[in-house]
């Protein structure tokens, strides 16, 4: 088959035309890159979270069969569109529970401890002073965990091993897994309320787009942490600033932000401001929360091991391999 693979990282080519030899694939970094005629024979196109798959990018490739996106989210892809144009979809469930909970618990801890401040104020001053670096205990905190997912449960068993209470919300609650793991199902205002730290792991789609937003921040207890590695369309970015500004949330770390995509654009997107305010507004919003003294932020990289990068290139691989050989769709997005 005719495959066109975006990659990351040159090693990544190596590796893929090993496991898929005997097929014609084509490697790039974005499809601007691609020359028509490729694009016109491309059967199968491998992407990851960070490239837009719409109906423009999607209409220049007549014969496409199947988008195999190496990530679990699938928000970047127009289902309807490819629905319409009979383009099957499979994705990566799995490829890291641990590698993105373990992640979830270093922006914890890099909070609750004052971690950046610390190696900071050591590196720029060579102060040894400990009064301003007071953190606070995670032992006896309460954990909201929204989504209980393969990600959200693993985050689950960690927070029980630090000793937290741990509450969760699901709009489809794992029977038996609260049980299992020792911890209760909360409807997600009663966890935003009780929550001292609240965590991310939901996927992104119209039900959940700006779940935290200035009504629902309204219900988060006074001081409460919050952590988000799952999706920036999670948060509305502006809400946040606001309850940062106001101590209803007292820090924040941040793996993924609205339009991340989009950062260091600014001089693209200025060049046409009435058809980008949203955007422009949402990046400013962005370099308040990159400066916060109470924020960090990272650059989605809570998936990123050297372990969960092959685990998700050996699933797309043989995602591939399936649909090539027996025209089987594993892991297929249900649209």
């Amino acid at each position: 088959m005719n495959i066109l693979f975006l990659y990351k990282e040159e090693w990544e080519k190596d590796y893929v035309s090993q496991k898929l030899s005997g097929h014609t694939i084509t490697f790039s970094k974005s499809l601007d890159e691609v020359n028509k005629e490729t694009l016109g024979a491309t059967e199968v196109l491998s992407i990851f979270v960070y490239h837009k798959c719409g109906e423009s990018e999607i209409s220049k490739m007549p014969n496409l069969k199947l988008i195999a996106t190496r990530s679990t989210g699938f928000d970047h892809i127009d289902l309807e569109f490819t629905k319409a144009r009979g383009v099957e979809v499979c994705f990566v469930p799995s490829y890291g529970e641990n590698t993105v909970a373990e992640f979830t618990f270093a922006l914890i801890l890099s909070l609750s401890r004052k971690i950046p401040e610390a190696h900071n104020q050591v590196t720029s001053t060579g102060s040894f002073t400990q009064g301003n670096l007071r953190g606070f205990d995670l032992a006896g905190k309460t954990i909201g965990v929204v989504g209980t997912g393969r990600i959200g449960s693993h985050v689950i068993k960690i927070a029980k091993g630090f000793g937290m209470e741990v509450i969760a919300y699901d709009p489809y609650p794992k029977q038996g897994l609260d049980l299992e793991l020792g911890f209760r199902y909360a409807q997600f205002e009663e966890l935003l309320s009780l929550s001292d730290v609240i965590t991310l792991h939901a996927m992104l789609d119209d039900s959940t787009y700006h779940m935290i937003n200035d009504l629902s921040i309204q219900h988060i207890k006074h001081g409460a942490v919050l952590i988000n590695t799952a999706r920036g369309g999670l948060v509305q970015t502006s809400s946040l600033a606001k309850a940062l500004e106001g101590g209803v949330v007292s820090a924040a770390g941040l793996d993924v932000l609205e339009e991340e995509n989009l950062m260091g654009e600014e001089l693209k997107l200025l060049s046409d401001p009435g058809k980008h305010t949203e955007e422009i507004n949402n990046i400013l919003v962005n370099n308040y929360l990159v400066n916060h003294p109470r924020v960090i932020v990272t650059p989605h990289i809570a998936f990123n091991t050297e372990e969960a990068i092959r685990r998700i290139l050996d699933t797309t691989i043989d995602n591939i391999c399936s649909f090539a050989l027996s025209n089987e769709v594993k892991n297929k997005v249900a649209i």
